[in-house]
């Protein structure tokens, strides 16, 4: 299983629309839930109009009339920005950006906090890892101790740490782990 619909708020939990609501002329969006992959139990992947989607089926019946299942719970505009990105998907247009994905730089704070995290635990000093991160021009020959890189270096190694510590799971939630 890559994923599960408890841990990651953008996907969206897809079953058979119930009979009460459905209109005689609606016309559905097809979902072929057998071309989806992985079929990894219930937990599908789905690239559609250039664009990945999580999608978790609740029921074997949801190809013929689906339904996106959204929880009223304090994640639920997430879970509505994933539904309608995967409606805009099928519909053919255009989904937009994902609502949960890292901006470039976060992910480079992220590369560097585990690479200099990699490199306390090989016993390197924090001067070394500033010059392996920040290039031996950015390293001053006098007043290290004081210096902003030195204060920086030492905040990457922690979050590199806290990553390492089980932090990482803290990412499944980006942006949104401050409400939980």
């Amino acid at each position: 299983m890559l994923w599960t619909a408890a841990a990651l708020p953008s996907v969206v939990g897809v079953a058979a629309t119930p009979t009460e609501l459905v209109h005689s002329d609606a016309h559905f969006v097809s979902l072929d839930t057998h071309s989806l992959a992985p079929p990894d139990g219930a937990e599908r992947s789905l690239v559609c109009n250039g664009a990945a989607h999580r999608v978790h089926l609740l029921d074997a019946s949801t190809a013929q009339k689906p339904c996106a299942v959204i929880p009223l719970d304090e994640l639920f505009d997430v879970r509505l920005a994933a539904a309608r990105r995967l409606w805009l998907a099928l519909t053919d247009r255009p989904p937009g950006n994902s609502p949960v994905a890292l901006r470039a730089t976060q992910r480079e704070r992220l590369v560097r906090a585990l690479r200099a995290l990699d490199a306390h635990q090989e016993s390197a000093t924090y001067r070394e890892i500033a010059i392996a991160l920040f290039g031996a021009r950015s390293i001053p020959t006098r007043g290290w101790k004081t210096h902003d890189l030195r204060d920086r270096t030492i905040r990457l190694v922690r979050s590199g740490t806290e990553l390492m510590q089980g932090g990482y799971r803290r990412l499944l939630l980006h942006p949104f782990r401050q409400r939980l």
